[in-house]
């Protein structure tokens, strides 16, 4: 799920009229988790630990919608799950055996309470709620075809157009209005939705976003990761598959096929970056896959060093990996403040010049007169590493090396990932030696694009029929860019921006 924004005449992208400004922020972030129960009796505080579980897909906002027999009842708060959704009296609100849930991720934007979900809507055929994790890539089409035909949208979110579609839909059965609407967008989705009699799930025609099956005691679950179904003890059953709809209902589930079978490319950052360590994706447990990166790199990129320090927390793994297969010991040479709140960072700009320091701290006792290694897993635009290099060097390191566990990003994304545009992506528009000397590195290496693949248990990438979405390192975009501007940047809004 993404705000649609356009173009403003200066150069920056807008929303609502308002000018977007970069803010200097270093990482990924995906947008959203999901996660959806049908038939038991505590469907609401069930879906709460359920978005609990993957409050790391999104800390800006989560909603609960659930259906009673008779009414749906809906709670969207600003914030994390656990600072809304443990008070009893909220969850006594939600009645029902049914409930769906979302994440929205985290953005230094002006919060709108009219963009969380699930969004809900009625039809003709009854209540309708749907929360998606992903992006469409064609929703700022649509939704201009929408309005100047007479809809009236009351939010920025792309899932909207969904509803709309939904709603103009000719079909008679709900469910075949659902994929009549689905067959026209473009871009990635996984979606769950809930009726008055029916819990739906859907995976776009590749699969790029996830979404799992499960089963607890006699119901049936969907989430984004399987770290949701074991948060509630649910049985783990299997992926939904791309381009598959199943639909719940209490005679069962039924899986529906509505698009040519296409082979499945899943986002190659779930294993990289944005699934929870503990999940399985593929059939193999992410943070196993995050180790062998770390081998990877180790035998593609090894380094006469001291030591091995992971840039937390997401180059733990690799970082362990690395040391591993190096022999190279590992130490924890950087400590992270998990405290630092958005609140306390954003007013002032001399705050904000701070910098890593309000994240990070040295451990001067393994750095100092060491040969420093640095493990991370991506590198964005290089303003975070290059002060993590500075204050390795500060707290004494003689030498300091890094190396990245996945491959240079060259491209942006359209698929639900925060990326900047391609003019502000580092690998973009440097060598490897001027991104070293950008960062202050006495060394820089990547995991290559067949070092990813060999990492996931594949040979290599197969340039016929690449088996992962990969486009931030290829460019080989999987589906059609409807709304991309023509100078590559992407119509929404980027976590890496601000309201201003």
């Amino acid at each position: 799920m993404t705000q649609l924004v356009s173009q403003h005449p200066g150069g920056h992208p807008t929303i609502d009229g308002l000018t977007l400004t970069r803010y200097d922020d270093d990482r990924l972030r995906e947008e959203c988790g999901v996660f959806g129960i049908f038939d038991h009796p505590d469907a609401a505080a069930i879906t709460a630990l359920g978005l609990h579980a993957l409050q790391h897909r999104g800390q800006e906002a989560s909603g609960i919608v659930s259906y009673d027999g008779r009414n749906f009842h809906s709670e969207r708060r600003m914030g994390l799950v656990g600072d809304n959704f443990s008070k009893a009296d909220v969850l006594a609100r939600l009645r029902g055996r049914m409930a769906i849930g979302h994440n929205r991720y985290s953005t230094t934007g002006d919060p709108l309470i009219r963009n969380v979900q699930p969004l809900f809507c009625d039809i003709d055929t009854g209540g309708f709620a749907v929360a998606h994790n992903g992006n469409l890539t064609n929703a700022l089409t649509l939704r201009r075809e929408l309005i100047s035909s007479g809809a009236i949208c009351q939010s920025t979110s792309d899932t909207e157009v969904i509803l709309h579609l939904l709603s103009r839909s000719k079909k008679r059965r709900v469910v075949e209005r659902f994929v009549d609407a689905i067959r026209q967008v473009e871009g990635s989705y996984a979606l769950v939705c809930l009726t008055d009699d029916m819990m739906i799930g859907a995976r776009d025609p590749v699969g790029i976003r996830p979404l799992v099956l499960g089963r607890l005691d006699n119901s049936y679950v969907l989430a984004s990761e399987t770290c949701a179904l074991d948060m509630v003890g649910a049985e783990f059953i299997r992926e939904i598959e791309n381009g598959e709809v199943v639909v719940i209902t209490d005679s069962g589930l039924e899986s529906h096929r509505p698009f040519p079978r296409r082979p499945a490319r899943p986002c190659i950052f779930e294993y990289i970056y944005f699934s929870r360590p503990d999940s399985i994706v593929g059939g193999q447990t992410v943070y196993q896959i995050r180790k062998q990166m770390g081998f990877e790199l180790a035998r593609e990129a090894p380094a006469d060093v001291d030591v091995i320090v992971p840039i937390p927390d997401s180059g733990v793994p690799a970082a362990i990996g690395f040391s591993q297969q190096s022999g190279i010991p590992f130490e924890l040479g950087i400590i992270r403040n998990h405290y630092v709140g958005r609140t306390f960072i954003e007013p002032e700009q001399r705050i904000r010049q701070l910098g890593v320091k309000l994240k990070h701290s040295a451990n001067a006792s393994v750095i100092r007169g060491n040969r420093v290694l640095l493990v991370d897993d991506s590198v964005v635009r290089g303003t975070t590493s290059k002060k993590i290099v500075q204050l390795i060097r500060d707290a004494g390191a003689v030498e300091v090396h890094l190396r990245i566990s996945s491959p240079p990003i060259t491209h942006p994304d359209f698929y639900g990932i925060d990326t900047p545009r391609k003019k502000d992506l580092l690998a973009a528009n440097m060598t490897l030696e001027e991104m070293r000397e950008f960062m202050g590195a006495d060394s820089l290496a990547f995991l290559s694009v067949d070092g990813i693949y060999r990492s996931i248990g594949l040979e290599a990438r197969d340039n016929r029929a690449p088996q992962f979405t990969d486009h931030c390192f290829t460019g080989d975009y999987p589906t059609e860019l409807t709304d991309q501007n023509g100078d590559g940047v992407p119509r929404q809004l980027s976590l890496l921006a601000e309201v201003g």
